[in-house]
């Protein structure tokens, strides 16, 4: 089989045997895979020497059930799966590390980027049946960041303010959750094309950070000055202080992603407290957060934005297209 490794200089096609499933184990002819900011800084990280050896790239991908090992009950032959961002390390419950160390794509597992894998039979959720394959790839890490981060670990309710940044998967994902749960929210984006179209997502409130770089100004405005709920932080330090000024007190700003840590920071940690912000690292989220998202998607029959659909054969340029930051919603790989 075919599929792409992360090395020092890139990703690279190479071929690996085929293997054979053993107890509990599935293997799952992958059909599509999707791109998150995560797999930029696996490459920058392989460039660094900090990823030992060749990985199979990408964590977010769905497929069908070609063979199931001895055991297997939770999935059957022909059925239509996406995988978990964990693996099957984190089903439910409070996440820990060890729940998080084996994160499909991030150098100490292979990931979704292959003609065909094998995954423990726990690592496995159903698709909705209103997706296509292409859909549900889009939804292992970005979709189910903002789920666990509205319901599992913020409780967002209908009325309540988001303010999101930018408009890749996490923030669009956001719109359409928010908008599902009955809130409303604020995004920001350098792009006015891009904000008439989270506009018509359903973004209640849009702001140009170039035209307004005190965007918290504008936010805390549409707001009445109360502030928001909750601001989902994906832009690290030039964006954090402003996310904490914006957000009410007794709201919650979320660090999503590579900014593990960051709330240690004294000066962020101080105007937090200062003005009474909570603060959550949110790591993607467990299984049960990924079933309850499934089960909201079927029911509201809720639409994964696609950017753009790269061939399998034209991985790389997937990735180039996300690092230029000109997508809107989630880059997309088709496999053969």
């Amino acid at each position: 089989m075919k599929a792409w490794e992360i090395h020092p200089t890139g990703w690279k096609m190479i071929e690996r045997a085929d293997g054979q499933p053993a107890a509990h184990e599935v293997l799952i002819q992958v059909k599509a895979t999707s791109l998150n900011y995560r797999d930029l800084s696996m490459v920058r990280r392989a460039a660094a020497g900090k990823i030992p050896q060749p990985t199979i790239a990408l964590s977010d991908g769905a497929g069908e059930v070609l063979a199931v090992g001895a055991g297997v009950s939770r999935v059957i032959v022909g059925q239509r799966v996406a995988a978990c961002f964990f693996g099957h390390g984190w089903i439910d419950g409070a996440t820990s590390r060890e729940k998080t160390a084996g994160a499909l794509g991030g150098g100490s597992a292979d990931g979704m980027l292959a003609e065909r894998v094998i995954l423990h039979e726990e690592a496995l959720v159903a698709i909705p049946a209103n997706l296509t394959y292409e859909e549900a790839a889009a939804l292992p890490c970005a979709a189910v960041t903002v789920w666990h981060t509205f319901f599992t670990a913020g409780h967002l309710k209908p009325g309540d303010i988001v303010l999101l940044q930018g408009t890749g998967g996490v923030s669009i994902f956001g719109v359409q959750l928010a908008q599902l749960a009955g809130a409303r929210s604020i995004i920001t984006s350098s792009s006015d094309a891009k904000l008439e179209r989270a506009r018509a997502l359903g973004a209640s409130e849009t702001i140009n950070y170039k035209a307004t770089p005190d965007w918290h100004t504008r936010s805390l405005a549409a707001t009445a000055g109360v502030g928001v709920e909750f601001v989902l932080e994906v832009g690290g330090r030039d964006t954090v202080m402003q996310s904490v000024q914006t957000t009410r007190p007794g709201g919650t700003v979320s660090l999503i992603g590579g900014l593990t840590g960051f709330d240690r920071d004294p000066v962020f940690r101080d105007a937090a407290a200062a003005r009474g912000v909570n603060v959550n690292e949110i790591y993607v989220g467990s299984r049960a957060d990924f079933d309850n998202l499934n089960r909201a998607i079927a029911l509201h029959h809720l639409k994964p934005v696609i950017d753009r659909v790269f061939p399998f054969e034209s991985a790389p340029d997937a990735l180039a297209h996300l690092e230029s930051g000109a997508h809107f919603g989630k880059i997309v790989i088709r496999h053969p």
